[in-house]
């Protein structure tokens, strides 16, 4: 895998939105954190612009995170915000002097697209809140993106409050993304490759029943079978039907893979939580799971 340059005070951080539409003014948090942090930043043309729900048109933001992807002088891309449209662009996309000359694509959900495309291709990523709201989210939330972009210490512990889990260790390249979207890429250029690796999964306002669907569809592409380890992260604001699905989507996701062997853990500080930590895709992790606590380390 290759890493990125990690930043330094004076970089610039290129902000652009492959999604949903945002305005200038929802950023402004975001401007003082990268200031904050010695850093500059430039907005690309998708910020402020729209068309229905989307910052502007396909081609504007194909254009607008190619440009960023090609500058020399970016040092990394801090996506604006999720919602749905990055997989609108993925094929359009040149990463030719990317591949050569890689910096770091920050988001989550929607922005999964973009992870599991560069890392399948060797390159990491960093899983992480984007500048929409990131003032609402807690302390660790900001500081674990800093710590990852200047190549500092990024750990992640915490208590064990539930035994739908099961114990043990793992070590692989950490991997995943956002279900829903990882659902959508299964057999596209873009797809998982989960063997030897360790997966992170979360999702956000789906329908219980669809959660199962989805689950079973990357059971039967072969994603859970030669897994090392499965980090679940936030499952928020579920739905269900009437008749009531009958189990939380934890329970689906446990009942789902009961027949493997490698360790599991639930409520992982990521996602669409307060508590929305880093994580870097494409990079070898270990992951401790015992009856107390769940601990997340990177080996380099």
């Amino acid at each position: 895998m290759v890493t990125p340059p990690f930043l330094k005070p004076g970089d610039i951080v290129g902000i652009v939105s492959t999604a949903r539409k945002i305005s200038r003014d929802e950023l402004q948090p975001a401007f003082q954190l990268l200031s904050k942090w010695g850093l500059k930043f430039i907005l690309g043309n998708t910020i402020g612009s729209e068309q229905d729900q989307f910052a502007g048109d396909d081609a504007t933001r194909a254009l607008d995170l190619q440009t960023m992807l090609d500058n020399p002088k970016i040092s990394a891309i801090w996506c604006a915000r999720g919602g749905y449209g990055t997989v609108r662009l993925i094929d359009t996309l040149d990463f030719k002097y990317f591949s050569s000359n890689p910096k770091w694509i920050i988001g989550y959900s929607d922005i999964t697209v973009l992870h599991s495309h560069l890392n399948t291709r060797g390159i990491e990523t960093l899983h992480a809140q984007m500048p929409l709201e990131i003032d609402k989210k807690s302390y660790e939330t900001a500081e674990s993106i800093r710590n990852a972009l200047f190549g500092d210490k990024n750990e992640v512990s915490f208590d064990n409050l539930t035994k739908l889990g099961r114990t043990g260790k793992a070590r692989g390249e950490l991997t995943g993304g956002n279900l829903s979207v990882l659902y959508s890429i299964c057999g596209s250029r873009s797809a998982l490759k989960t063997d030897g690796k360790i997966l992170f999964l979360e999702d956000l306002d789906e329908y219980l029943y669809h959660v199962d669907r989805m689950l079973q569809n990357l059971k039967r592409n072969g994603l859970f079978d030669n897994l090392k380890g499965l980090i679940v992260g936030g499952m928020t604001d579920m739905n269900d039907n009437t008749i009531p699905f009958g189990k939380t989507a934890e329970e689906i996701v446990a009942d789902i893979i009961s027949e493997y062997d490698f360790p599991v853990c639930f409520n992982f500080p990521a996602g669409h939580v307060h508590d929305n930590r880093a994580l870097i895709f494409g990079r070898e992790a270990e992951l401790f799971v015992s009856d107390n606590t769940v601990d997340l380390s990177f080996t380099s």
